[in-house]
């Protein structure tokens, strides 16, 4: 499929297994975007569920709609970055990542597209202050904040969400940061992606919002993902500290 060209705001869904999440999330951006200047792109990794089929049909009922087949599930990194790569052969001015579950409310969308007129990154944050989580029971809440305290405190940086997955992107921003060089797969690429924007000296914003957990469907989170993002942390800041030296 040829993307349309100069959309503004390019909308990143990667999916797997989330057949019954799609055509409502689709729907509900659709009411808040300008179908005109915005593209909603979904990323499927052939799921089995019959995902990719339905994120067919629903392009072929609404023009602001595209749909990007991957043969195999890859992880969300290489999911961002596959359609991070159909943003710039888009040219579009903005990219937003966000979950496919409801976890990230649709509403929240205009709010972080307003919030890059003077960013070069938004975070739709969970721990700036007005922020919250919902029906998170105790061990997702301390895994969810003390990754992000750890992330702060070996990167050395006083962004307060590094782990969300809920962005938006200028597109200077993407091509600043070098897109072959991001190595993480899982739930690491969240926070590789931010600390790349801060060491290059852009300006990231955090907008708070209500993170709910999904409500239908299987989390995506893994042990691998969680130790992954262990073992990158560390990885990040050697490296910039060898660049720097």
């Amino acid at each position: 499929m040829t993307p349309r060209k100069g959309p503004r705001a390019l909308v990143c869904l990667p999916t797997y297994n989330e057949r019954d999440n799609l055509g409502p999330m689709v729907r509900a951006l659709g009411s808040v975007l300008d179908t005109e200047r915005d593209v909603v792109l979904v990323i499927d990794d052939s799921s089995p569920d019959g995902t990719g089929e339905i994120a067919d049909g629903l392009a072929r009922e609404l023009p602001w709609v595209e749909v990007l087949h991957r043969e195999t599930k890859q992880g969300l990194g290489p999911a961002y970055i596959a359609g991070f790569r159909h943003m710039v052969a888009a040219t579009a001015e903005l990219v937003l990542e966000m979950d496919c579950d409801f976890s990230h409310d649709p509403r929240d969308v205009p709010r972080l597209i307003s919030a890059a007129e003077d960013a070069d990154l938004v975070l739709g944050s969970r721990y700036a202050r007005g922020g919250s989580t919902r029906n998170w029971g105790l061990g997702r809440r301390i895994v969810s904040r003390g990754g992000c305290l750890y992330a702060q405190i070996v990167l050395g940086v006083r962004v307060r969400d590094l782990t969300g997955g809920f962005k938006c992107f200028r597109r200077e921003t993407l091509e600043a940061i070098d897109l072959d060089a991001l190595s993480a797969r899982g739930y690491a690429f969240q926070i590789e992606t931010t600390y790349r924007v801060i060491r290059a000296g852009l300006r990231v914003k955090e907008v708070p919002i209500r993170f709910t957990d999904r409500r239908v469907g299987e989390s995506k989170m893994t042990r691998a993902i969680v130790a992954e993002a262990m073992w990158k942390v560390p990885v990040l800041r050697m490296r910039a500290l060898t660049r720097r030296l």
